[in-house]
């Protein structure tokens, strides 16, 4: 598996030795597009630097400094679950300078917040799906269910009594948690943190009894015996983890929950800059080394049109939506 500190040491180090081209005139809008881009584009993560979400923006983020001539800076925008950062990119110049990683939170926040300084749907265009990542169900390692099936069973005969860890309400690791409870007609209890670190601690620790977390951060986990991983969030058994099966196989069919991150600009950016931008990204995306590179974090990618990652995070926002209002969960 690859280590963060490399990726992001040698990224960072790439990026900034990228020369900047020199500045180009501009005209009418395919005037634009062919000076495009004319200095370095900013690129918002709406979370820390280190993290799953600014790990993927780097590996991206130096190919398609290449590939544009012009480096990409990474801006970590951390706060408000997301909203902080997409808020920056939505008041941007639409000029394919500024883009956005949007998450699966991006999804959330539009049904758990209630009230946004932007539009979900309305303030971005979309450009490109980078990675979708599953969820890996644990309990600590001393736990007596042994399996996704045993686990219902316990938390069926004393509702309420387990109680499940997240990296924050409204993230994808509470979320998988809730849908997973509904699916399976079950009552959990939630225990939110300040991130994934403290929470898988305390499961580890065994004050938690289950988390949903991503494989980045639980994989080295269950690899040292630390916890025990029951089942996988994904549609299919994962390369990087075999052995451990998918909820949906194991006790309840139909289970997907993806956290996923995707690029975006401001609404109005020239239409021939987003279809160059997704160009690049797709074929960044698909070279081996890229790939390579995403497979050890257990993340896998798949080509997408803008107008079909449009739809993606439309359909997501529908799903996540009614499993926010199901819970009960808003957030100011």
């Amino acid at each position: 598996m690859i280590r963060r500190r490399d990726v992001v040491t040698g990224l960072v180090g790439t990026l900034a030795g990228t020369l900047a081209a020199g500045p180009l005139a501009l005209g009418s809008r395919p005037a634009r597009a062919a000076a495009w881009p004319a200095r370095p584009i900013s690129v918002v993560v709406p979370y820390p630097p280190g993290g799953s979400t600014d790990i993927t923006a780097r590996i991206v983020g130096e190919r398609l400094s290449i590939a544009l001539g012009q480096p990409l800076v990474m801006d970590n925008r951390p706060g408000a679950g997301g909203n902080l950062g997409l808020e920056i990119v939505a008041r941007a110049a639409a000029d394919g300078h500024t883009l956005g990683v949007a998450t699966t939170a991006h999804a959330i926040n539009m049904t758990l917040f209630r009230k946004l300084n932007y539009d979900t749907l309305k303030s971005f265009a979309p450009v490109a799906l980078l990675t979708e990542n599953p969820l890996v169900l644990v309990v600590p390692a001393q736990s007596a269910p042994r399996s996704v099936a045993d686990l219902i069973a316990a938390a069926k005969a004393k509702p309420g009594a387990l109680n499940y860890a997240s990296s924050g309400i409204g993230q994808s690791t509470h979320l998988a948690a809730e849908l997973f409870a509904s699916m399976a007609g079950i009552k959990l209890t939630h225990i939110p943190y300040r991130g994934s670190a403290p929470a898988i601690t305390d499961v580890i620790a065994g004050r938690c009894d289950l988390m949903f977390d991503t494989t980045q951060s639980v994989l080295a986990h269950v690899e040292g015996g630390r916890v025990r991983a029951l089942g996988i969030t994904a549609a299919e058994r994962l390369p990087l983890a075999r052995d451990i099966p998918t909820i949906a196989e194991a006790a309840l069919p139909g289970y997907v929950a993806i956290a996923w991150n995707g690029l975006v600009a401001p609404k109005g950016t020239p239409p021939e800059i987003v279809a160059r931008l997704n160009a690049e990204t797709v074929r960044a995306m698909q070279e081996p080394a890229v790939a390579a590179k995403f497979a050890g974090l257990g993340a896998t990618s798949r080509p997408l049109s803008p107008e079909a990652f449009g739809a993606f995070m439309a359909a997501e926002i529908a799903k996540w939506g009614a499993v926010v209002k199901q819970s009960g969960t808003t957030l100011d």
